[in-house]
């Protein structure tokens, strides 16, 4: 009997279903520690092999005795013998389960179990005569019993917010997602045996720092009790490794978690994994060479191949193209920095070209603006944007021959950014200003901010750094590219997520198996006190209306904009190929993260208008009413089964 033709899942059940199934479960585990057999009691089981080592080496071991323990994930009774699937690690294998080989009431207890139990299988490797590489059992061992159902692959477990939720039952019904994490495992690897390989040394440096050291973020905020002092979650580890190498360690590198207390979306997690590496007595260029011969050398390794195929996309890692900023800004805006000659003149083309303006408008900060507005979207091949200016480069050196740049590189994939370097700054004089501008700037912004100077990274560059080059990527973001993974979510075995409450977590229960059925009242909300606008007394013939295109769309990543404390992007999969940008000022109502993974309405017919230089392609739709006083706001949000693109009629 072959793998491919038991039954994979159960066929879809109701929750009464589901409810009753717990119950018998719950009734065999008793019956088990009644009868002396309580399989929670069982503390090992000796496994000598793994699914996928037996299928490898099956010449070499047909017809010996293995021993092998996993997840039963099938099961199919036939009289007096029967088969089941067993998942471990390796894979799944299928194991020939017979009254006459097992006896009489270890047969009577196998066909007891359910699907999800652990079972410890020792039998005979074989082929059936269908050819399907199987374990022909001599005993069957309950190692522990499932009390809950396994979801259904292809029901059950689809929904993006539960898969991250729950993600030890997305690894058992969703092979794939485990393929994903192995393969992180891999490159992570791969990333160390390079640089290792290149003399750096691997550190560790503080993840607890006494006030926000370095790169421009929010930091989230916690209280030493012995020290009786506040501390942050570091936001980089930068600093650090910089006080390493004027220590005269020439080479390190740190695989580091770091903590940014901002937005969330495909590309962003409020905790993520980076590496940053120094390496004295090189620049910028240096680090370019180095970036370009790690990524080659680790996607070659990993993937086999350096053409690989991100999205829908073909990416060649094998050329890496090199542009300055302000030459990537001609290219794809028309503008040429390099003419420009005052923050006036510079002013003048953002208001020409629609680009927003940034806080403090400088002709350095608003080409930043250009860049972000016009190039970022087209760099899909691998390439290499440097000479960055100054005002978005605090720890860069400045160029000797224009100092309004500063020896600093970025390098960008599907148009996304994965890497950041830098000639790093190592003039204390140069250094203690740039500081003190960037945290009077950031406290005129924000006086509740609580950056400092850090006096002491001043101090140990007075003693001496030498020239040095520094670069800082991604993990994470490299992991989704080279697994093909289109968020950030994918490849975080764990991502943050809110807590469910409320309605929420209502719906959340109401897919979820539990031990009895309840129902509960109806939630009792007070209208008394709610105003709502007036109906609208002229008429709209219905074929003006049926211009409008309602559609239902799914929200796959939502942030707050910068400089914005109303809106949210949003990136909405719309039933289409691409993917919509709409932006809405709801952000007074909703946080981005709870609204990951829902179903909107949205009109996606009007033309594009710009918001914050973005463009805006659509307009969500949300209920307004005023309740005392106070305008309220819920985002139309519909039953998740509904598919993306269906039209409202």
């Amino acid at each position: 009997m072959a793998e491919k033709n038991m039954p994979e899942v159960p066929a879809q059940q109701s929750q009464e279903e589901i409810n009753e199934i717990l119950r018998l479960r719950r009734e065999k585990l008793a019956q088990l520690v009644q009868d002396g057999n309580d399989p929670f009691t069982i503390t090992k089981y000796d496994v000598t092999h793994h699914s996928d080592a037996i299928k490898a080496d099956f010449d070499a071991l047909e017809g010996q005795e293995v021993s092998i323990a996993g997840r039963m994930m099938a099961k199919r009774i036939m009289g007096k013998a029967s088969f089941c699937n067993v998942q471990d690690f390796g894979g799944s294998i299928q194991c020939y389960v017979a009254r006459d080989m097992v006896g009489e009431e270890p047969y009577k207890a196998f066909k007891k179990y359910d699907i999800g139990d652990i079972v410890g299988v020792r039998g005979e490797v074989f082929r059936t005569k269908t050819g399907e590489i199987s374990v022909k059992a001599v005993s069957v061992t309950l190692l522990s019993k499932s009390l809950q159902v396994l979801p259904e692959k292809y029901h059950g477990l689809t929904n993006t917010d539960m898969r991250y939720r729950q993600r030890y039952a997305d690894l058992i019904v969703n092979p794939e997602v485990k393929d994903t994490f192995k393969k992180r495992s891999q490159i992570l690897r791969e990333l160390r045996s390079y640089l290792d390989g290149k003399s750096f040394l691997e550190v560790d440096t503080p993840i607890l720092t006494p006030f926000e050291i370095g790169a421009a973020a929010r930091p989230f905020l916690t209280h030493h009790n012995t020290l009786d002092m506040d501390m942050v979650l570091r936001i980089e580890t930068e600093l650090y490794l910089k006080r390493l190498i004027v220590g005269g360690m020439d080479r390190v590198y740190e695989v580091g978690r770091i903590f940014r207390n901002e937005g969330m979306d495909t590309k962003h997690n409020p905790e993520f994994t980076t590496i940053e590496l120094y390496q004295a007595y090189t620049d910028y260029h240096g680090m370019m060479d180095l970036v370009e011969e790690m990524m080659k050398t680790v996607a070659q390794n990993v993937c086999g191949t350096l053409q690989i195929t991100y999205q829908g996309k073909e990416i060649d890692l094998s050329h890496w193209e090199r542009m300055t900023m302000v030459e990537a800004v001609k290219k794809y805006s028309g503008v040429d920095f390099a003419a420009i000659a005052s923050d006036e003149e510079a002013v003048e083309a953002a208001k020409a070209h629609n680009v927003a303006l940034p806080e403090i408008p400088t002709k350095g900060a608003i080409l930043a603006e250009f860049f972000d507005a016009f190039v970022e979207e087209n760099l899909i091949q691998p390439t290499f944007i440097y000479d960055y200016p100054v005002e978005n480069s605090p720890l860069a050196k400045r160029k000797v021959d224009d100092p309004a740049f500063t020896e600093r590189f970025e390098y960008f994939i599907n148009a996304m950014e994965f890497g950041n370097a830098f000639s790093e700054l190592n003039d204390p004089i140069d250094q203690k200003g740039r500081f003190e501008r960037q945290v009077a700037e950031r406290k005129a912004l924000d006086p509740s901010c609580k950056a400092q100077v850090d006096y002491d990274y001043i101090t140990a560059l007075e003693y001496g750094l030498p020239p040095t080059g520094g670069l800082g990527f991604g993990v994470d973001r490299l992991v989704m590219l080279l697994t093909d993974s289109a968020s950030i979510r994918d490849v975080l075995l764990f991502p943050t997520m809110k807590p469910l409450g409320g309605e929420a977590a209502a719906r959340a229960e109401a897919t979820q198996p539990a031990e009895k059925a309840e129902t509960k009242p109806a939630e009792k909300i007070d209208f008394s006190n709610v105003k709502i606008e007036p109906l609208f007394e002229e008429m709209v013939d219905f074929e003006t209306f049926s211009k409008s295109d309602f559609r239902a769309v799914k929200i796959e990543a939502c942030e707050a904009v910068p400089k914005s404390k109303k809106l949210l992007k949003f990136i909405l999969n719309d039933g289409t190929a691409r993917r919509r940008t709409i932006l809405s000022g709801i952000h007074e109502y909703y946080e981005p993260e709870e609204l990951v993974g829902k179903t909107a309405i949205a009109i996606v017919n009007l033309p594009p208008r710009k918001m914050m230089g973005i463009d805006s392609e659509g307009m969500l739709i949300s209920a307004v009413h005023e309740e005392n006083g106070r305008e309220g706001l819920n985002l139309l949000m519909v039953d998740d089964r509904i598919p993306a693109g269906a039209k409202l009629y």
